[in-house]
């Protein structure tokens, strides 16, 4: 019996768990997990900082109701704020606080230094090569019949 292919989705989640190895000493000193983690650099990254809720699932990787759950948390934390607006009550926004902008702020740099060892180990060259192939993965329309 031929031996299977190698798997791309279980290579992937292990690539994952051994970059989140530089990463998850950071989060653990700052009592964030990945996912809060996650959902406070996105919210960083965005506009004006606010986004609706199925934006920041759908961005974060985090299905809704698991995202319910880490919003509580980030909320109790005073990190985010969430509200609805006055003109249609059935969207819920969800905003990054001055709290959770400091402690941001006061990650960003530890975490951007473990994202230059990532680089520095990988090479420059091939450090883009993945970042693009990752894109391009992203990308893939499984309906597309090409």
């Amino acid at each position: 019996m031929a031996r299977p292919t190698p798997s791309l989705t279980l290579a992937l989640l292990q690539a994952r768990e051994s970059a989140m190895d530089f990463f998850r000493p950071h989060l653990n000193q700052h009592n964030v997990t990945e996912q809060q983690w996650r959902v406070i650099r996105i919210l960083w990254q965005a506009e004006d900082q606010t986004l609706e809720s199925y934006q920041l699932a759908e961005r974060a990787c985090i299905l809704r109701p698991s995202l319910t759950g880490v919003l509580v948390r980030l909320e109790q934390n005073g990190l985010v704020r969430r509200w609805k607006p006055e003109t249609d009550q059935r969207r819920l926004c969800v905003t990054l606080t001055p709290q959770g902008n400091a402690l941001f702020d006061s990650m960003k740099g530890e975490m951007m230094r473990q994202y230059q060892k990532i680089q520095q180990r990988l090479g420059p060259e091939k450090y883009r090569t993945l970042m693009g192939l990752l894109d391009e993965v992203q990308k893939l329309d499984p309906d597309d019949p090409q």
